[in-house]
């Protein structure tokens, strides 16, 4: 294990990726000048170098690398040094093609951009271990080296015939026989019974759908295929120092075949990449999440305190087009990653390309150079995380769990389920954003996860259900805790086959309800609820056995039926929401469900867009999210500026405040 983190000696981690192969060595001092007026501690370096590390094969050029490095560290400058396995050079990729990957319509792609590699292939795995060697080997003790950085967002995947052999290989130790296996996929169905190993390929293009078991089974699959990769490489570099923390950075996203909270356990730091897709409040609602999700998933393996490792100073990427974030918007941002645990903020880039596919990504130094308005807030951002020095390990306060399963998002997007754009990962957003208006702060769990302090729990479309998850939620609950399950949660076992007699089968006994039968709505349909609001998505048709009614819907052949109901469990509540209420609605719901556990707002003071985070070091954390100067109740010492606060604070329009506050 590792003994020292680069938070550690107390300042907050502010970065980001620097190219200097892409410089030549006069920008390399000009950028170094640049990071400490900025206040930068560290950077990424070496994620796409390596056709300059290895320009011919075995042949290694890493006298750029030393001077690079000697720089960082002569400047009080610390290095995540990058194993830069995401982006093969050339020439591996024209002399081992059959590690190029395939799609599931059996093409081949080729070179030409990042990520053209198989993860299952053996040469780009024994190439991958090579240059991780060569780099242990050189910079394990450079007194620059804070932190190794695997590779780069793992998430590629392929169909060639490494990948069916590995996925025969894995299904094996998984199931053991294809008895087991036939059974979990329910092979009867369409004739598909296997009878011999060779006859289990990868889910590729089919005439109509495929069956939903081995998709399910196939993104199992690449998620512990793309691990077992990183753990190759962790393994070599906490060999050559173990006192220098190994991670990856997280791409987040529904095509990301990972589950996180699985990997969460094998990196010494969960690192997370977020661009927020939407431009109007939705950004901050984005952030929002993201972070919760991040925090969930380091208290679910090391514990440490997590690290925004990527995202964009000034830009808001959404499809179609790139957005300039606002002033202030990128420290509104960055802080609120802080406030949420992260251990500081790192950015996607220090500075714009001149070319290359992404020379107009949002970067610090932009293209009209360090005279910008973004790097003048950039440096702004530096002083006041250097202000909030030592703060990262504060834990957030929290007493409502959200919870989040990768495979369960998976498992929805077969196309063979009674509604399109089924979205488990989208609903779990959409109880947090209530919680998040409502002035609630969450926690984002994976199932099974320790759930002390939780008076709440929420299940989102939480589709798959384990018989270990299933008791997860019950212990949950007869210990007193409240439940809210959303519909489609619980209806499959782990494999994705049904739980039968009535919907949602793992929890009708603890929800005081059955389902008979499912009505899935249009885009554009809306139900109207007789509590007021209204659904949307899906409804259902739902009995009552034990549960009070407290919405119904109103009109249609569901006139009058329950839509929302709440039972009794010893001294808990348990409801069942069976449409997907207006956002307005939601948010009241989740208040009433919140309130009736015992939890309140974080700062019921604050005004509407005025995010409010608290943390058990004392710190509250304060971000107006609104055009306007906020007042809001707080006693303490204001930390960025000093200033003692007596009763209220003033947060600027667009402004973060944070308050140390009094001990009662």
């Amino acid at each position: 294990m590792t003994t020292k983190a680069p938070w550690d000696d107390g300042p907050l981690c502010y970065g980001g990726d620097w190219n200097p192969e892409q410089w030549p060595p006069e920008v390399w001092r000009e950028d170094v000048a640049l990071m400490r007026a900025a206040g930068v501690n560290l950077v990424t370096v070496g994620v796409f170098a390596w056709s300059r590390l290895e320009p011919e094969p075995g042949r290694h050029t890493l006298d750029w690398l030393d001077d690079v490095l000697d720089l960082l560290h002569a400047n009080g400058i610390r290095a995540a040094l990058a194993t830069p396995t995401a982006s093969p050079p050339p020439w591996f990729s024209l002399r081992h093609p059959d590690a190029l990957p395939v799609t599931a319509d059996g093409v081949r792609l080729t070179h030409g951009s990042r990520d053209t590699y198989c993860a299952a292939a053996p040469a780009y795995r024994d190439a991958a271990r090579s240059i991780a060697e060569v780099l242990a080997a050189r910079y394990a003790h450079h007194p620059a080296l804070a932190l190794w950085h695997v590779h780069n967002e793992y998430g590629t995947t392929c169909h060639c015939p490494h990948t069916e052999a590995a996925f025969r290989r894995w299904l094996a130790t998984r199931y053991g026989d294809l008895d087991a296996l036939n059974d979990a996929w329910v092979t009867s169905f369409w004739s598909q019974h296997y009878s011999d190993w060779a006859q289990v390929g990868t889910p590729r293009a089919t005439q109509y759908l495929a069956n939903p078991g081995q998709l399910l089974d196939f993104r199992r699959f690449w998620s512990d295929t793309l691990l077992s990769a990183y753990t190759e490489q962790r393994d070599l570099l906490r060999a050559a120092n173990p006192a220098v923390p190994v991670t990856t950075n997280y791409v987040l996203g529904d095509w990301v075949p990972v589950d996180h909270a699985r990997w969460a356990r094998e990196v010494d730091l969960v690192a997370v990449d977020h661009y927020p897709s939407a431009t109007g409040a939705g950004a901050e609602e984005q952030t929002a999440f993201a972070a919760d999700l991040a925090r969930g998933w380091a208290r679910h393996g090391s514990g440490w305190p997590w690290l925004l490792m990527e995202s964009a100073p000034n830009q808001i990427h959404t499809a179609g087009r790139m957005h300039t974030k606002e002033p202030g918007r990128m420290t509104r941002h960055s802080l609120a990653h802080v406030a949420r645990g992260s251990a500081g903020v790192m950015f996607f880039q220090w500075r714009a390309p001149a070319g290359g596919a992404e020379r107009f990504h949002s970067a610090v130094v932009s293209h009209a150079g360090a005279d910008s308005r973004v790097f003048r807030e950039a440096t702004d951002l530096g002083a006041a995380l250097a202000r909030l020095a030592g703060t990262a390990p504060g834990r957030v306060e929290a007493a409502v769990a959200i919870a989040y399963d990768a495979a369960s998002g998976w498992a929805l997007r077969h196309p063979g389920m009674p509604r399109d754009g089924l979205d488990h990962p989208g609903e779990a957003a959409a109880a947090h954003r209530a919680l998040w208006h409502a002035g609630v702060t969450a926690d984002v769990v994976p199932p099974g996860a320790p759930l002390d302090g939780c008076r709440l729990l929420v299940l989102p479309a939480l589709y798959l259900a384990s018989d270990a998850t299933v008791d997860w939620v019950r212990r949950h609950v007869h210990a007193g805790g409240h439940l809210l399950v959303t519909w489609l949660s619980g209806v499959a076992d782990e494999h994705g086959r049904v739980r039968l007699g009535g919907y949602p089968g793992a929890y009708r006994d603890l929800l005081g309800v059955r389902v008979e039968e499912f009505h899935p709505l249009a885009d554009d349909e809306h139900v109207p609820l007789s509590g007021g609001g209204t659904g949307r998505i899906w409804s259902e048709t739902v009995h009552p056995a034990g549960a009070e009614t407290v919405s119904a819907y109103a009109g249609g052949v569901l006139d009058g039926r329950p839509a929302i109901t709440r039972h009794r469990v010893g001294d808990a509540y348990a409801w069942y929401v069976s449409t997907r209420p207006d956002d307005d609605t939601y948010r009241h719901l989740l208040t009433e469900a919140a309130g009736l556990a015992g939890v309140t707002p974080t700062c019921p003071g604050a005004a509407p867009g005025v995010e409010a985070v608290r943390r058990d070091d004392g710190l509250l954390y304060l971000l107006n999210h609104t055009d306007e100067p906020q007042r809001v109740p707080a006693a303490g010492c204001e930390v960025l500026t000093g200033a003692t606060v007596d009763g209220v604070v003033t947060v600027a329009p667009g402004g973060v405040a944070v308050v140390r506050e009094e001990v009662p």
